[in-house]
């Protein structure tokens, strides 16, 4: 009995020797599922995109800039005048070539510098019938004034030139008429033609396009189209 409990013994420190004892170099490791847990780091999402990796000396407030499309030009529209008749406006949007870009005609009554008038000032219709007969028996170029605030007034002429309406003025005074000068104002209308110009790129573009339009042309207005009064913009 002595001996066996002695056996017992041995084998029970072979035992305990061999579970406390290192893994010897170039054993196989221990898999996962036998107790040994991977570190969080290791860790990934299921789904998680990859991302590229970070030079570690780059900025991190700095971003990738993304560069966009090139700026697209404003769409331009026109506005030419004058001329003195809606044909020969739609006439002048032919020789531009604009029959593409819908051209609309505008009618427009605008007010003209005044004239100097030289006349002999109203009167009753009788003293004015009478002293224009007299007047034209003299040979004296005249016209007697039947309608308007100067009715029954003699008119002696229109002059553009303030000059040449006081030059005229001091010669009938010669003439011992009663003559003043006045001023007469007058109004036309007119028209002018509206139209796309085109996309324009920049101040400068927009100033060859008006200085080409300018050429030919007495009213030249190019703005971006939202800004220029069409009909179809303005009740």
């Amino acid at each position: 009995m002595k001996w066996f409990a002695f056996l017992l013994v041995l084998v029970n420190v072979a035992v305990w020797y061999s579970a406390t004892s290192p893994v010897p170099a170039g054993a196989p490791p221990v898999p996962l599922g036998e107790g040994t847990l991977p570190r969080v780091s290791t860790l990934k999402t299921v789904g998680e995109p990859e991302q590229a990796a970070v030079p570690a000396d780059a900025d991190p407030s700095t971003e990738p800039v993304a560069l966009g499309a090139p700026p697209v030009p404003d769409m331009y529209c026109a506005r030419i005048g004058w001329f003195d008749s809606e044909e020969d406006a739609r006439a002048a949007g032919q020789a531009l070539s604009l029959d593409g870009s819908d051209p609309v005609v505008e009618r427009q009554e605008r007010e003209l510098a005044p004239l100097h008038w030289v006349l002999i000032p109203p009167q009753s219709p009788e003293l004015a019938r009478a002293e224009f007969r007299a007047i034209q028996r003299r040979g004296i170029d005249s016209y007697l004034v039947t309608e308007g605030e100067n009715r029954f007034a003699i008119s002696l002429g229109l002059f553009e030139s303030r000059t040449s309406a006081i030059s005229v003025l001091e010669e009938k005074k010669r003439q011992n008429l009663n003559a003043i000068l006045a001023i007469f104002p007058r109004n036309q209308i007119s028209y002018a033609l509206v139209f796309e110009a085109g996309p324009l790129q920049g101040s400068e573009a927009v100033r060859a396009a008006e200085s080409d339009y300018q050429r030919n042309f007495d009213l030249v207005e190019i703005g971006r189209c939202e800004g220029v009064a069409t009909p179809d913009k303005n009740p």
